[in-house]
């Protein structure tokens, strides 16, 4: 909400004032202080220019996903910050292998990830798809190889395995991973 209104360029006054609320409300909003109503929420969203019914589709959106699907995931990402990530995407992992449900990819990542978190889970999500012979989402394409090569597993002497190693899905971004990655058990 707060990008949105400072996007638009408008005070919180101005927003308390279009949507009908007080303006401590929308300051406790932003502060994640305020456990609001709904209706409150619904009002505040289309004053800054959503569509009516916005906060309750935002939520079906959010209770349509499985828990551990790379929607979920991101989520929890940008929330927890990305030095959570390895939890969170292996958690999908297993979810995916033990469910292989499209569910859990069809839906792409949250906006707002850094490239390098978007790039690792897109590589993951296509190197799944294809060991379970699963069609690789559309969004998966739009992810871009990053700037500099990142390998994940952060130790110097792995550095030539990891080039060696790496599955064509990860090389193609950029990430150099060992060939036991995915491998959880």
């Amino acid at each position: 909400m707060i990008k949105k209104r400072r996007g638009k360029r408008c005070s919180q006054r101005a927003v308390a004032s279009s949507a009908g609320v007080s303006f401590r409300t929308v300051q406790l909003i932003e502060s994640g202080k305020h456990d609001a109503k709904l209706s409150t929420l619904g009002r505040i969203a289309s004053s800054l220019g959503y569509p009516k019914d916005a906060v309750i589709l935002a939520i079906r959106t959010v209770f349509s996903q499985p828990p551990d699907s790379i929607y979920m995931v991101s989520e929890r990402i940008l929330a927890e910050g990305e030095k959570s990530w390895k939890i969170w995407l292996f958690n999908f992992v297993d979810a995916f292998r033990e469910h292989e449900d499209l569910s859990y990819v069809n839906m792409p990542p949250m906006i707002g990830l850094s490239s390098k978190m978007e790039a690792i889970i897109a590589s993951v999500v296509e190197a799944l798809c294809n060991e379970l012979n699963i069609a690789i989402p559309d969004w998966c394409a739009g992810v871009r190889s990053l700037e500099k090569p990142w390998f994940v597993a952060e130790v110097e002497n792995l550095k030539a395995l990891a080039l060696v190693e790496s599955p064509a899905y990860f090389r193609r971004r950029n990430i150099f991973v060992l060939g036991n990655f995915l491998s959880r058990r």
